[in-house]
C-alpha cells in the first residue's frame, strides 16, 4: 500500500488580495464579550447587594460575607459568582513533574470528571493517570500496528474505553477499568482494532483526530483522505463517510451533546459545519472562511453556536455558526509557499488578512509550527470559559482571555514544542505535554516541598532518540 499526501497550491484572486494589518488589536465581538462577562463575574444581584449597584471589583473576602448574611437572597453563590471567584487563581505556578519519557509527549487529556489523565507518546506508548493518587499510573499501555505516532486519542463518556490512532487507517479501543494494568496489544490484552478504510480507497490513508459522540456509540474521524468517518460501534462498522473537504482533515468533531452537528477542519483553509439530520449529507450547512492556512485543530464551546480553530496561520479564531455562509468564497487565499513542517511562518504572512473574513475574534501571540497543535476553551465550572488556551511551537502555554482578545499569562518551562495541553475541568490544576519527553502539571498555589517541582535549568531540548524524519 502506498501512502499518498496531496500539496494544494494556490493564491488570492486579484478581487480577493489580502491587506496589511500594521497595527491589529482583537476587536472581540460584544456579544462574545458580554456573554463571556455574564459567565464569569458576578451576578448584578450579588453586586446590587455588596456595591448598592456600584461599579466596583468585588473581594473574594465580600463575596463570602455577602453569602454568609445571604444578600442577594439566594442562600449560595451563583455559578458566576463560582467562576469569577476561581478564575483569579490560575494554574500559572510550577511546574511539577507528572511523567518523564524518553520519546516526545504528543496528547496530554483530562477525563470529564477530571479523576484520569491520559498521556500519548511518539512510538508506541499510552499512560492512563490517576490524578486523584499522586498521579500515579492507572493503565500502561503499549500499543502495535502504528505508524510513526499516536495521533490521537478519545475516552469513552463513561470512562471505560480508550480509543487511540495513528497515521493508518485502524482505530484500536482498550478497556481502561480492567484489572489489567499493564496492557500490551494482543499480549496481554486485546486491542480492537477498527477498521475505517473500504474497498474504494487508493490508498493507505492516515487519522489525525477522532472523538467519541456524548453517549459513546459512536466515533468520528477526521483524515488526510480529505473525508469525514462516522463509526458506528453498536453495528461495528462505518456508517457514513462524508467527503468533506479538498485537502486533510486534520479535526472532526462534535457540536454538542446531541451528536447531530459535527465541526471539521481542513489545509484547505475552512471550517464546515455538518447536520447529519439534512438530507444532503455530503453537503455542509455552512463554511466559515477566514484563516489563511491549514487549521489545525477545532474546539466546540459546547453551546451549539461558538467555537474556536487553530491555525497554521499563527491564529485562533472564535467563530459563531449563527454568522456562517453557505459557500466558500475561495477557499484557498494562501500568499506564501512554505511548509510548517520545517519552515518558519514567512514574516510578511503575519500582516494579512482574509477579505472574507467571518470570525468574532482573532487571537496572536503563540506559533503554530512542525506539528497539529490544539487549543481549548478553558472550563465552565471555574472559570466559566473565560479563557482559550493553547500549546505553542516556541515552548509556552498561552492563556488568552475570551472578553478582551489580550494574553494573560504565558506559562514557560518546556525546553521543546508543546503540541497539546489540559485544563482540569473543576481545580486548578493544567497539564501539558512537549516534545522534550514531559507531561508537567501546573497549579494555582506553589508547594516548594513537592520532590517533583521542576527546576529551572532542568530542560532538554529533546529526549534521547528524537528524530526529525517527519513530523505531526
Amino acid at each position: 500500500m502506498r501512502w499518498k499526501r496531496k500539496i494544494h497550491h494556490g493564491g488570492p484572486s486579484k478581487q480577493q488580495q489580502v491587506g496589511p494589518l500594521a497595527d491589529e488589536v482583537c476587536a472581540v465581538d460584544e456579544e462574545v464579550s458580554h456573554l463571556c462577562r455574564i459567565k464569569s463575574e458576578p451576578s448584578q444581584r450579588t453586586c446590587a447587594s455588596i456595591y448598592a449597584g456600584q461599579k466596583r471589583p468585588v473581594s473574594t473576602f465580600k463575596l463570602l460575607s455577602g453569602r454568609e448574611s445571604n444578600c442577594s437572597g439566594m442562600g449560595r453563590f451563583s455559578s458566576a459568582d463560582c467562576s469569577y471567584a476561581l478564575r483569579k487563581h490560575l494554574p500559572v505556578k510550577g511546574p511539577w513533574c507528572v511523567d518523564d519519557m524518553d520519546s516526545e509527549a504528543y496528547i496530554s487529556q483530562f477525563s470529564a470528571d477530571g479523576s484520569l489523565l491520559i498521556g500519548g507518546f511518539r512510538g508506541s506508548h499510552i499512560r492512563v493517570y490517576n490524578s486523584e493518587n499522586n498521579w500515579k499510573v492507572h493503565k500502561d499501555i503499549t500499543c502495535k500496528r502504528l505508524r510513526w505516532t499516536i495521533s490521537d486519542i478519545a475516552l469513552s463518556p463513561d470512562q471505560q474505553f480508550l480509543a487511540y490512532s495513528s497515521l493508518s487507517p485502524t482505530v484500536h479501543i482498550v478497556n481502561v477499568q480492567n484489572a489489567v494494568r499493564e496492557s500490551h496489544a494482543n499480549i496481554t490484552e486485546i486491542h480492537e482494532g477498527l477498521e475505517f478504510s473500504d474497498d474504494d480507497d487508493e490508498f493507505s490513508f492516515g487519522i489525525f483526530s477522532v472523538k467519541f459522540s456524548k453517549d459513546g456509540r459512536e466515533l468520528v474521524v477526521g483524515n488526510n483522505n480529505e473525508s469525514i468517518c462516522i463509526y458506528d460501534l453498536g453495528a461495528n462498522k462505518v456508517t457514513e463517510r462524508i467527503n468533506a473537504h479538498v485537502a486533510d482533515v486534520n479535526v472532526a468533531t462534535f457540536a454538542d451533546e446531541t451528536s447531530d452537528v459535527l465541526y471539521s477542519g481542513s489545509d484547505d483553509s475552512l471550517c464546515k459545519v455538518w447536520d447529519r439530520r439534512c438530507h444532503k449529507k455530503q453537503k455542509p450547512v455552512g463554511v466559515l472562511t477566514g484563516h489563511l492556512d491549514g487549521i489545525t485543530f477545532i474546539d466546540s464551546r459546547g453551546d451549539g453556536h461558538y467555537f474556536i480553530s487553530n491555525c497554521k496561520d499563527q491564529t485562533i479564531k472564535l467563530w459563531d455558526l449563527r454568522k456562517m455562509s453557505s459557500t466558500s468564497k475561495d477557499c484557498t487565499p494562501k500568499a506564501y509557499e512554505w511548509d510548517y513542517r520545517w519552515m518558519t511562518y514567512p514574516s510578511e504572512a503575519r500582516y494579512l488578512k482574509h477579505p472574507y473574513d467571518q470570525s468574532l475574534a482573532t487571537f496572536r501571540g503563540h506559533s503554530v509550527l512542525r506539528t497539529l497543535i490544539r487549543c481549548y476553551f478553558s472550563p465552565m465550572h471555574s472559570t466559566g470559559q473565560r479563557y482559550i488556551y493553547t500549546g505553542s511551537s516556541d515552548q509556552c502555554v498561552y492563556i488568552y482571555d475570551v472578553a478582551t482578545g489580550k494574553v494573560v499569562e504565558k506559562l514557560r518551562w518546556h525546553g521543546s514544542i508543546i503540541r497539546d495541553c489540559s485544563w482540569h475541568p473543576y481545580l486548578p490544576t493544567l497539564v501539558s505535554s512537549s516534545w522534550d519527553g514531559y507531561l508537567v502539571r501546573w497549579e494555582a498555589t506553589e508547594d516548594d516541598r513537592d520532590p517533583s517541582m521542576l527546576k529551572t535549568g532542568k530542560q532538554r531540548m529533546h529526549p534521547e532518540g528524537y528524530t526529525m524524519s517527519f513530523v505531526l
